[in-house]
């Protein structure tokens, strides 16, 4: 009976402290002036992502995320505005140079980095990471039946 008599007293102790607010932290901007940003360049869409030196990502914005639906998605046009539209994203970092990593053949890689230039980064190098087909594996022998 007495455990019961304390239940009460315990209850009504933690009850205000669960009804407060948790106190929020701050989020921190951290400054950059340089950034990588990677482009991949499919044949639907045009992802682009800026990250810093480390990978970790700041902003990322695709052809689908700005707007554009169906066969729209995979026109030159719609990466320019995906470029522009992650470059306003990441812009309370402070980015001024940009080393851009281009992935892909589709039909955005020209104009994702026009569209880069054109939102007032530097570009400060260009570097190619589309893979190279080599042959492949061995195909499968004929089927004998």
């Amino acid at each position: 009976m007495a455990e019961e008599s304390q239940t009460p007293a315990i209850l009504e102790a933690q009850t205000p402290d669960a009804k407060a607010a948790p106190a929020r932290r701050k989020k921190v901007k951290r400054s950059l002036s340089r950034a990588r940003v990677c482009v991949h360049a499919g044949e639907n869409n045009t992802i682009i992502t800026f990250t810093d030196p480390q990978g970790n990502v700041l902003g990322w914005s695709s052809a689908g995320s700005a707007g554009f639906k169906g066969a729209r998605k995979s026109t030159p046009y719609a990466a320019k505005v995906a470029a522009e539209a992650a470059s306003l994203k990441v812009k309370p970092y402070g980015i001024e140079t940009v080393d851009v990593e281009v992935k892909g053949l589709g039909p955005g890689r020209e104009q994702a980095l026009r569209g880069l230039q054109g939102s007032g980064l530097n570009i400060e190098s260009i570097i190619d990471t589309t893979t190279i087909a080599h042959g492949g594996c061995r195909p499968p022998g004929r089927r004998r039946v």
